[in-house]
């Protein structure tokens, strides 16, 4: 019988503004389990406390670049939460 090796992703997030302040913090490590998705580390962000007070639709950057909920992780990336700017 085949041994199933599960592999896991640890990724930094970043978080900036009324997302830290909602959170408690500005950065936070999170291991998911691969192959996971910037919509998979939304999810478990989700679910810590006051987790489910972040909008539903974030604006993420991974590794610099904006990008989509279906944006594949690796580990060492580094993923923003970036809150909606205003400025004139």
């Amino acid at each position: 019988m085949a041994e199933i090796v599960l592999t896991t992703v640890t990724v930094r997030v970043l978080l900036f503004a009324s997302y830290a302040e909602l959170l408690g913090c500005d950065a936070l490590e999170l291991q998911l389990e691969s192959p996971a998705t910037v919509a998979d580390a939304i999810e478990r962000l989700r679910s810590q406390p006051r987790g489910n007070r972040l909008p539903p639709k974030l604006l993420c950057a991974l590794n610099l670049a904006q990008v989509g909920p279906g944006a594949r992780l690796t580990s060492g990336d580094e993923l923003a939460l970036l809150p909606p700017l205003a400025g004139g």
